[in-house]
């Protein structure tokens, strides 16, 4: 049974930074996709960042130039640097996983990331 767990969501102060890290484990395999997503209160769940197993990345425009996503060289482990952060980057961010060996998808439960002065 293969999982993902988030962690470093906190509340921050606008124009401040966090780091989220994404860790797979268990019988997950080997991973060709991860991504982040975020969703805040009463809207939809919308991608942020996607990197690919090669290291190409994708972002939304509303984040682009301020977060960062990243791959740790053989690890089934992914970040999100976020940097300048908005009161409306405020929503629970979800890592997710695709996984080539049993070709799931993956989950984690969520870390909550608050914006606020």
């Amino acid at each position: 049974q293969g999982q993902l767990v988030e962690s470093g969501g906190g509340l921050v102060q606008p124009g401040g930074s966090l780091r989220l890290s994404c860790v797979a484990s268990g019988s997950i395999g080997s991973i060709s996709f991860m991504a982040w997503y975020r969703q805040a209160p009463g809207r939809q769940r919308e991608m942020v960042a996607t990197i690919a197993g090669g290291g190409r990345t994708h972002y939304v425009d509303s984040i682009k130039d301020r977060f960062t996503i990243s791959r740790a060289s053989g690890e089934n482990t992914v970040y999100l640097q976020m940097d300048s952060l908005k009161p409306e980057d405020t929503a629970v961010y979800y890592c997710n996983a695709y996984s080539s060996s049993n070709s799931r998808l993956y989950w984690g439960q969520g870390t909550q990331v608050t914006v606020s002065s």
